[in-house]
């Protein structure tokens, strides 16, 4: 499987520790928690956002490889002169470089398949080569109405549905091309007084024609001109936030595309051409059931034409698709990736907040290790810190990646290092964490040691929890959630399609390889979704249970939650600040890990009976192995402890 390609410089850094007579490896490799292979380092995107040099590109990589980062994300981005066009001669040259040095150094590379994002149409070249192939959408207007001008492509629109509204009033439905863009590589006007940026068409990703061309234009290019690097140097293609409608300049606009209402009925099952209009108007009734089910049905499409191919594209070729969804909790988009991924950006978490717990950017995290965890990927990625801005701190970004650790992310996407701070480039989505930061010569280095331990100890352990929270492909609940991070109780998210093959075994444990669940959790407006649970297995009704406890019956949804399933750690007093993860190797080796997610010091007595781990230095600490140590965790610290090792 492609994403077994990650794992081959681990193996090779590592093959000492395995003679040629097979011996038995150690039960924990302390070798490798010292200095896990390049395969765990983190993977920044690099943006080439200038003039290019291959010295000074041979150059940077070297200042990355000395402080740790072993890989990155060639992210062509604004700024680079319009000599270096998308898909250029130049720019592959430039890329070779590249890769021929990261190849020296025994370091790895993710493609990123963009200019520049979001993905899917090549820099407006898609559009280029076949106007037809532009970005569709469904609009609405009043029948008999005056239609709204929309420059000329109103020829393009297919004829419409008139559907009748709660009021009595016809509209009329139907689909046309969209003012709609991406993000461009080159800007434009004076770069030293406000320039604008290129603004490309965006291509219609609900069409399977265009998605073939862009694999033709971006994915096949790649192969021709780069293809001697795949499966070795080049791990991957980072596909970024693809999206039906892209970055759209007009308003009262749906995804869609030719046909689509057709299709969206015959996938659910039922003609959704009277529910167009709750698309539109909030007082039809059951509006947001008819939302949410045209949601999943572009979510479906999506899939089909979209993200299956470049999934089936990389396996033939030998790599890994990756990168992440438009919306922090789509979740379902996830499957078709080999790493799957996720992405915070614009400060949606952030330290000391409710964020962190509370809303959808708070379950990405974890719906990138549950589907790595259930679809038994190896790995799993979340990018970060992406427009930030210049006020991100060091202490921040360190938060933001354990925050990331914590929940089972293994593959760190730091976002992003500058190749260029030129003139409006510093100003373009900062900051720069990496080579431009204040910490590049003061702790990076140290850092950088520390997440890539943590990500090996994730990516080569499994995860021990009894708990299954239910989402659904396009949205996942946050509740039930915070309470299992606030009492230390691990969990994973599941959708109905990976209940198909689930069964309930002795005492009412729902089996779902490779993971076994004391219970299933269901929050409310997930009934439909419940029914694929199979018979037996124990389901708690979050909503029921915290209404009882307001009426002072029962324990609540976090008092039932405990009562079900084992904390991997518990406290006395609580702390709810604290999170943790039990994790489990092949060779039975049992690891706690806690991390202080709050801003105020913890002290307790841990009943934790091991050996103690500094995952910043690799080195063993002070612990009696009697499991009553006092742990002592300022705020954003970190404790491993190995608890059980079996031969």
């Amino acid at each position: 499987m492609p994403t077994e390609l990650l794992t081959s410089v681990a193996k090779s850094r590592t093959a000492g520790a395995r003679s040629i007579k097979h011996k038995r490896r150690p039960s924990f490799d302390w070798r490798v928690w010292r200095r896990p292979a390049a395969a765990y380092s983190q993977c920044p995107f690099w943006f080439w956002n200038d003039a290019l040099d291959e010295a000074e590109i041979v150059r940077q990589i070297g200042e990355f490889q000395k402080r740790g980062v072993e890989a990155f994300v060639i992210h062509p981005r604004i700024g680079l002169p319009k000599t270096i066009g998308w898909l250029s001669a130049k720019l592959f040259r430039f890329m070779r470089v590249a890769l021929s040095e990261a190849r020296r150094r025994g370091m790895w590379v993710l493609l990123y398949d963009e200019g520049m994002y979001p993905s899917g149409s090549a820099s407006g070249l898609v559009v280029e080569r076949n106007p037809e192939l532009q970005v569709r959408g469904l609009v609405c207007e009043e029948a008999g109405g005056t239609p709204t001008p929309h420059h000329g492509r109103d020829a393009c629109a297919t004829p419409g549905v008139r559907v009748r509204r709660i009021d009595g009033r016809e509209v009329v439905i139907h689909d046309r091309p969209v003012d709609a863009v991406v993000r461009g590589l080159h800007y434009v006007g004076d770069e030293n007084n406000h320039p604008g940026e290129e603004e490309p068409v965006a291509a219609d990703l609900l069409n399977p024609d265009a998605v073939q061309c862009f694999i033709e234009l971006v994915y096949e290019r790649f192969y021709r001109e780069l293809g001697t690097f795949f499966g070795s140097t080049v791990k991957g293609i980072f596909t970024d936030e693809p999206n039906p409608l892209s970055r759209l300049r007009e308003t009262g606009v749906m995804p869609g595309t030719r046909g689509i209402v057709l299709w969206v009925s015959a996938w659910l099952g039922y003609d959704f051409t009277p529910r167009l209009p709750a698309l539109w108007f909030d007082d039809e009734p059951e509006a947001e059931r008819w939302r949410r089910d045209y949601r999943r049905a572009i979510a479906a499409r999506m899939d089909e034409t979209y993200y299956a191919p470049l999934s089936r594209w990389c396996e033939a070729h030998g790599i890994a698709l990756t990168g992440h969804p438009a919306e922090p909790d789509e979740i379902g988009h996830l499957r078709h990736l080999h790493i799957p991924g996720q992405d915070i950006v614009w400060r949606q978490i952030l330290p000391g907040t409710a964020s962190a717990l509370e809303g959808a950017p708070s379950t990405m995290a974890k719906a990138a290790a549950s589907v790595k965890y259930h679809l038994r990927r190896e790995r799993n990625l979340n990018e970060f810190a992406g427009a930030y801005g210049e006020s991100l701190t060091f202490r921040e970004l360190r938060w933001l990646a354990s925050w990331l650790l914590i929940r089972g992310c293994d593959l760190l996407v730091p976002h992003a290092f500058y190749y260029s701070m030129r003139g409006p480039r510093c100003g373009e989505r900062p900051p720069d964490v990496g080579p431009n930061s204040a910490w590049w010569n003061n702790g990076y280095a140290e850092w950088e040691a520390l997440t890539r331990r943590l990500c090996w100890l994730n990516a080569t352990f499994e995860p021990v929890c009894e708990v299954a929270i239910l989402g659904r492909a396009t949205e996942l609940p946050w509740r039930a959630a915070k309470a299992c991070f606030e009492n230390r109780i691990d969990f994973h998210y599941v959708e109905p399609r990976d209940l198909a093959d689930a069964r309930v075994g002795d005492g009412g444990f729902l089996h779902m390889e490779p993971g076994r669940y004391s219970v299933v959790v269901a929050e409310a407006g997930y009934e439909r979704e419940a029914r694929a649970v199979p018979d037996g297995a124990r389901v708690l009704w979050w909503d029921e249970c915290e209404r009882e406890h307001a009426r002072g019956r029962g324990p609540g949804g976090a008092g039932e939650l405990r009562r079900l399933a084992r904390s991997v750690v518990d406290f006395d007093p609580p702390a709810s600040g604290v999170r943790a993860r039990r994790l489990r190797n092949a060779a039975g080796v049992e690891v706690v890990v806690l991390f202080n997610e709050g801003e105020a010091p913890v002290s307790r007595r841990v009943p934790i009976a091991g050996r103690r781990l500094d995952p910043a230095t690799g080195a063993e600490l002070p612990w009696t192995d009697v499991g009553n140590d006092r742990l002592e965790l300022t705020p954003h610290g970190w404790a491993v402890f190995l608890v059980e090792a079996r031969e």
